[in-house]
C-alpha cells in the first residue's frame, strides 16, 4: 500500500473511532434523561424537553469527543498524520532553494495605523533576515472608511517604505468602494495582482507570524502540489485587561488539545478561519469565487464570513485543507473587554447563520457540511439552552401547582440508579461531565508533561489558574447564552449587523453605565428567574443557582474584567501566565520594540480632532501630494458629478468641515480634482476671507502636525 493510501485509510479508521465514540456517549446520555423523564410519565411538555436535551447533548458530546481524543494523542504523541509530520520539516531542500512568490495580505479596516504598520514592519525584518525577502511582497488592502485613519495609514506607508528601505516591495491599496468587506478586498487583490504570485498569506490587522512559520509554510506548499490551504492556529498575546487575559490563557493552555482533536478526525478536509493561513492562489482564484445567496439579507445577499465557504469550495476543487495546529509562531490579539467579544460575536452569528443555505443545500463535501453545521450550532444552541430551561422551569410551576405527589416508576435502564434523585445526579454529573473534564484533561497534561507545566510557569500556578478561568467563565457563559439568542432572535427577524473596526485598545475599559446598558435587561432576567424558581421550589432555586448568580453578577463582572489593575495583580504572582509572557519568542520581542519606539504626533484640539485626515490633506503639501497618488485617475466625470463636488467644496470652504456629513466629506477625499482644487484654493484666499475654523486649523496645527517632519517625509517621498 502507498504512503498515501495508507494515509488515507488511516484518516478514515480514525473518524470510524471518533465518530463511533459520539454515536455511543449521544444515545446512551439520551437514554438516560429518557428513562428518567419516563418513571414520572411523559407529558407533552417533557417529550420536548427530551427533543431539546438530545440537540443539547449532540453539541455537548462532539465537544467532549474532540477533547478526549486531543488529550489522547498529545498524551501518547500518536499523531503520525499531521500535516508537519507527513511533510517532514527535516527534509526540506535548503532555504535557498525556495523557488514561490509569496503576497502576503494586509487588509485593514479602521485600525490604529501604528500598531498595524509596527506588526508589518516585524514580520517585514524578520523575512529580511533569512535573505529569502525576494520571494515576498507585501500587500496593505485599505476599507478605511474614517478619513483621519485612512489619510494616517497613507503617510505611515511613506515612512515605513523609506524607514525599512522597501520601496516597491510595500504595496498600499485604498479602495474607493469596500464592497464585501474583507473578502471583497482579497478578491480585489486576486483580480489585480493574483495571477503573479503562486500562494498568498492571508493576516488579519493584529495578526503576526515568524518568518519560520511563513517559510515552513511555503515550503510545505512547494512540497506538497495537492495542498490548497494551510491554516495555522494563532495563539492569542498582548493581552493586559483580565478579560482578555483570562482568553489568552484559556487559548494557549487548552488551545493545543482542541487542535490535535479537531485535526483529529477533520485531516485534510479542514477549515479556514479566514487569517495566519497560507493558499494557493491558482485554485482559489479558479474555485473560490464566492456565491451570492438567496433571499433577502440578514441571510441572504453576500456571504459574511467566506472562510468557511472558500474552504469548502477548495475541497471541492480537489485541494486539500490541513490545519497545521503544532506549527507555532502565529499570532493574533482579541477584544478586551466582554462587551468587545459579543459585539464581534454579532458578526460571527450573522456569517455562521448564513452558512445555513450551503450546508443545507450546497454542493460541498460532507465533512465541510459538518464544519458548517458545528458553527451554526454554535450560536443556535444559546436559544436553545435557553428555551430547555424555560420548558423545565414552567415544567416545575405546573407541578408544583397542580398539588401531586411524585410518584415514580423502576427504571428500565440497568444502569440508571433505583432512586430518582440519585438518576437525576447522575444526569446532571454526565452533563457537567462534558462541560468541564476537558479542563481536567488539561490538569492531567500538566502534571504527567514536564515541558508542558514548564511553559505555563508550573504545574501548581498553571492548575489553579485553570481553575480561576473556570471559575470566571461559568459566570460569563450565561451572559452570553442572553447575548447569543438576542442576536439569533434578532437576525431571524430580519435585522442585519453593521460591519464595524474591532477594538483592540487595553486602555478603553467599560464604563458603569456602558455595562448597565447592555445587561441591565440580564440583571432583571435573573432577579425574576430567582424569585420564579424559589416560589416554585428552593432545589429548583439551587439547581439554577449557577446561571442566577451569572446574571446578576453581570454588571460588575463586565466593568471589572475590563479594566487592567486585577490582571496585573495576578500576573505578578505567576497566575495566567502564557509561554509568550516566560519565554517571549524573537517575533513577539520585536514587535514590542517597535511599539515601544512609537513617536506620538501632538493631539490637535477637540474640535478639530474630529477631521484630523482632512485639514492634513487640504493644507499640507506632501500628504496633499502623496493622497494624490494613491487616489484613480478620474476620467470623463459626469457634469452632475462634477457640479456636486463642486458643491460641497464650496460648502467645506466656506462653512468649514463640521457643516458636512461624513459621506461627504469621504467624496472629496476620494476625488482627485476636488482634492487639488481644495488645497490651492485654501492657501490661495487671504486669512481675512478664511472662514473661522480654517483660520482655527491653521493656527493650531503646528509645522510638525502639519508636515510630518519636513526633512523626512520629503526625503521618504522624493
Amino acid at each position: 500500500m502507498s504512503p498515501k493510501h495508507s494515509h488515507r485509510w488511516q484518516a478514515r479508521r480514525q473518524r470510524i473511532y471518533f465518530f463511533s465514540f459520539c454515536v455511543i456517549l449521544q444515545i446512551s446520555s439520551t437514554l438516560l434523561f429518557a428513562d428518567w423523564l419516563h418513571r414520572t410519565g411523559f407529558t407533552p411538555a417533557k417529550w420536548t424537553l427530551l427533543g431539546i436535551y438530545t440537540i443539547l447533548t449532540t453539541g455537548l458530546v462532539f465537544g467532549f469527543a474532540q477533547s478526549f481524543f486531543g488529550f489522547l494523542t498529545l498524551l501518547f504523541d500518536k499523531d503520525h498524520l499531521r500535516i508537519t509530520n507527513q511533510i517532514s520539516l527535516a527534509d526540506q531542500p535548503s532555504p535557498d532553494a525556495l523557488n514561490s512568490k509569496v503576497a502576503l495580505l494586509f487588509p485593514i479596516y479602521n485600525e490604529d495605523p501604528q500598531r498595524f504598520y509596527n506588526g508589518i514592519a516585524t514580520v517585514y525584518q524578520s523575512l529580511e533576515a533569512t535573505g529569502l525577502l525576494k520571494h515576498f511582497s507585501f500587500f496593505i488592502l485599505s476599507d478605511s472608511t474614517n478619513p483621519n485613519r485612512w489619510v494616517e495609514e497613507e503617510k505611515q506607508w511613506l515612512e515605513y517604505s523609506h524607514k525599512l528601505n522597501a520601496q516597491g516591495r510595500i504595496i498600499y491599496r485604498h479602495r474607493v468602494s469596500n464592497i464585501n468587506q474583507k473578502s471583497g478586498n482579497v478578491s480585489d487583490f486576486c483580480r489585480r495582482w493574483g495571477s503573479q504570485y503562486d500562494h498568498m498569506i492571508c493576516f488579519d490587522a493584529d495578526s503576526l507570524m515568524s518568518a519560520e512559520c511563513i517559510i515552513k509554510l511555503v515550503h510545505m506548499m512547494e512540497l506538497s502540489p495537492d495542498l490548497g490551504i494551510i491554516q495555522t492556529m494563532p495563539g492569542l498575546f498582548g493581552g493586559e485587561t483580565l478579560f482578555a487575559r483570562l482568553q489568552q490563557f484559556a487559548n494557549r493552555i487548552h488551545g493545543d488539545i482542541s487542535g490535535a482533536g479537531l485535526n483529529y478526525w477533520q485531516q485534510s478536509e479542514g477549515n479556514y478561519w479566514g487569517h495566519n493561513a497560507i493558499i494557493r492562489l491558482k485554485p482559489f482564484i479558479e474555485s473560490c469565487a464566492l456565491p451570492e445567496l438567496p433571499g433577502p439579507k440578514p441571510l441572504g445577499g453576500r456571504v459574511l464570513s467566506h472562510d468557511f465557504v472558500e474552504a469548502a469550495l477548495m475541497r471541492k476543487a480537489g485541494y486539500e485543507v490541513w490545519l497545521a495546529y503544532d506549527l507555532g509562531d502565529s499570532f493574533e490579539e482579541l477584544p478586551p473587554t466582554l462587551l468587545d467579544f459579543a459585539a464581534r460575536d454579532r458578526r460571527w452569528c450573522q456569517g455562521n447563520l448564513q452558512h445555513s443555505w450551503i450546508a443545507l443545500f450546497g454542493s460541498i463535501p460532507f465533512i465541510n457540511r459538518l464544519h458548517m453545521l458545528n458553527g451554526i450550532y454554535a450560536y443556535l444552541a444559546a436559544p436553545i439552552w435557553l428555551f430547555f430551561l424555560i420548558i423545565s422551569t414552567l415544567a416545575a410551576f405546573s407541578w408544583e401547582r397542580s398539588g401531586l405527589s411524585l410518584i415514580s416508576r423502576g427504571a428500565w435502564l440497568p444502569f440508571s440508579p433505583s432512586d430518582i434523585t440519585k438518576h437525576g445526579l447522575l444526569i446532571l454529573l454526565v452533563t457537567l461531565g462534558m462541560i468541564l473534564l476537558p479542563k481536567g484533561f488539561t490538569i492531567i497534561r500538566l502534571l504527567v508533561d514536564k515541558h508542558f507545566r514548564t511553559q505555563f510557569g508550573g504545574a501548581l500556578r498553571a492548575s489553579l489558574s485553570v481553575l480561576i478561568e473556570v471559575f470566571c467563565f461559568s459566570l460569563v457563559a450565561p451572559v452570553l447564552m442572553l447575548f447569543h439568542s438576542a442576536f439569533v432572535i434578532a437576525i431571524l427577524s430580519g435585522n442585519k449587523v453593521k460591519w464595524s473596526s474591532q477594538n483592540r485598545s487595553n486602555t478603553a475599559h467599560t464604563t458603569w453605565a456602558q455595562a448597565l446598558q447592555a445587561h441591565s435587561g440580564q440583571s432583571l432576567i435573573g432577579v425574576l428567574w430567582a424569585i420564579l424558581a424559589w416560589q416554585i421550589n428552593p432545589t429548583l432555586f439551587y439547581w439554577m443557582l449557577p446561571l442566577i448568580l451569572g446574571w446578576l453578577a453581570d454588571v460588575p463582572m463586565s466593568v471589572m474584567t475590563s479594566h487592567t489593575d486585577g490582571a496585573h495583580w495576578l500576573r505578578e504572582r505567576g497566575f495566567l501566565m502564557t509561554p509568550e509572557e516566560i519565554h517571549p519568542p524573537q517575533i513577539i520581542r520585536e514587535l514590542q520594540t517597535h511599539c515601544a519606539d512609537i513617536d506620538e504626533e501632538p493631539i490637535p484640539i477637540e474640535m478639530l480632532r474630529s477631521d484630523f485626515g482632512l485639514v492634513q490633506v487640504a493644507l499640507a503639501p506632501y500628504i496633499n501630494s502623496l493622497h494624490l497618488e494613491f487616489l484613480p485617475n478620474r476620467r470623463n466625470q459626469n457634469k452632475r458629478t462634477s457640479q456636486d463636488l463642486k458643491a460641497l467644496e464650496n460648502r467645506l470652504i466656506n462653512e468649514g468641515a463640521p457643516a458636512l456629513e461624513g459621506s461627504e466629506k469621504d467624496r472629496i477625499l476620494n476625488d482627485p480634482y476636488t482634492v487639488r482644487s481644495l488645497h490651492k484654493r485654501i492657501w490661495a484666499l487671504p486669512e481675512s476671507e478664511l472662514h473661522p475654523w480654517w483660520r482655527l486649523a491653521m493656527s493650531r496645527y503646528s509645522r510638525r502636525s502639519l508636515y510630518v517632519s519636513d526633512q523626512n517625509f520629503e526625503k521618504a517621498y522624493v
